[in-house]
């Protein structure tokens, strides 16, 4: 599959995604209240883009007076999203060029992360490296990982929704978030472990 923009920062052969956001009518019958296609925004220098679709800001969510859906539009306006929305979820589309790796990291939250499109490796910092297909799912608890694109030639496409968590504890040692960088990265640390 071709792509266009830069080197860098190329795009994704797939197309953005349409979000359908449902609600009520005065008549209290179900409605499509919404659509809005989410344009994929590339991470600069890291030859990924997502797209974001959508995110709640406290559990379980108050879906009274559109209350979900006005933290979510303040968020996004924001510009300002972490990889996790302390105490609620994020959903996101994430499409990777051929062969394109992530960081190791590790986010305390509970992620369940979906291949759409292509083959992608999950790799863990025990050194395991597991083939996932179209239709696999992982669930990441709170462990240190990457991502791998297993094709050199085709895109990847996966949706990930996070989930905050409580304090992670293994052995008996606080496992925090850790992205993987020091002093740069898309994303601002959550702030969800202090």
């Amino acid at each position: 599959m071709g792509s266009t923009g830069t080197e860098e920062n190329p795009k994704s052969p797939f197309p953005d995604p349409t979000v359908f956001v449902t609600g009520h009518n005065s008549a209290c019958k179900a409605i499509v209240q919404s659509s809005t296609v989410e344009e994929a925004k590339a991470y600069q220098g890291m030859r990924v883009s997502h797209s974001l679709i959508y995110t709640t800001s406290e559990f379980p969510p108050d879906l009274n007076e559109d209350k979900d859906i006005e933290l979510h539009e303040k968020i996004k306006a924001s510009g300002n999203l972490n990889i996790v929305n302390p105490g609620g979820t994020v959903i996101r589309i994430v499409n990777f060029a051929p062969y394109n790796k992530s960081m190791m990291h590790r986010t305390q939250s509970l992620d369940y992360g979906i291949v759409l499109e292509g083959e992608m490796i999950m790799e863990l910092d025990d050194g395991s490296r597991t083939l996932m297909h179209k239709g696999d799912v992982a669930v990441q608890r709170a462990t240190m990982h990457t991502w791998k694109n297993a094709s050199e030639t085709e895109w990847a496409r996966m949706l990930f929704v996070l989930q905050d968590c409580q304090p992670v504890l293994v052995g008996g040692q606080r496992f925090k978030e850790d992205l993987g960088h020091v002093g740069y990265s898309v994303f601002p640390s959550s702030g969800n472990d202090a």
